[in-house]
Parts: C-alpha cells; structure tokens; sequence
C-alpha cells in the first residue's frame, strides 16, 4: 500500500509521526511503515488514524488500492524474472509487448 494517504492528512494536521504515533498508540516507526506501506495495519490503528486526523478510512486508503496491487505485480514479475537468461527475457518481453498490443486492441 504505498502509500496511505495519511502522510498528506497528517501534515495537514501539522502532527509529526511521533506526534501522531503517541495520540494513536503505536510506535513512531510504525506510522512511517504504514505511511510507506511497508506494513499491515489492523483496522482498529486505521480508524483511530483516520479520527485523529479527521478524515474517513475511504479518503485515508483510497489512493493506495491500485498502486498496491500494481506494485505487487511489479515484483511478482520482476521475481519470476530472476534466473532468467538474457534471451529468455527477450522472449518474455516479446511475448509482453504481444499481449499488450492485444489487450489495447480488444478494449
């Protein structure tokens, strides 16, 4: 989830992560990790984040949904690369850029 919004709502609200750690109850590195996606949030920190700074889950996370699973399939393809040769790339990018002129073409 790169990225909650919260990061923008917070500066808002001119609170620091500390700041806004000690009001929610989690630790500071915690609300970097949640602002960075880089962690799972349970829903009980999402609404007392989203109360703190006076706004909805909705508006807290809806920037993040698809440029989360963007970023998950990113890596996914980037992991099913390794151990690819060079040449096995090539026919994979072809094979890409095949698909996607196709896709375009049946929309």
């Amino acid at each position: 989830m790169q990225y909650l919004n919260n990061k923008e709502q917070r500066l808002k609200q001119h609170l620091t992560q500390e700041k806004l750690g000690e009001i929610v109850g989690v630790y500071t590195s915690n609300i970097s990790h949640i602002e960075r996606a880089a962690t799972q949030v349970s829903l009980s920190s999402l609404v007392k984040i989203a109360n703190t700074l006076d706004t909805t889950l909705d508006r807290l996370v809806y920037d993040s949904l698809d440029s989360v699973a963007n970023l998950y399939i990113e890596q996914d393809i980037s992991n099913l690369l390794q151990g690819c040769s060079l040449a096995e790339k090539q026919i994979i990018k072809n094979i890409l850029i095949t698909m996607k002129k196709t896709l375009k073409e049946n929309r």
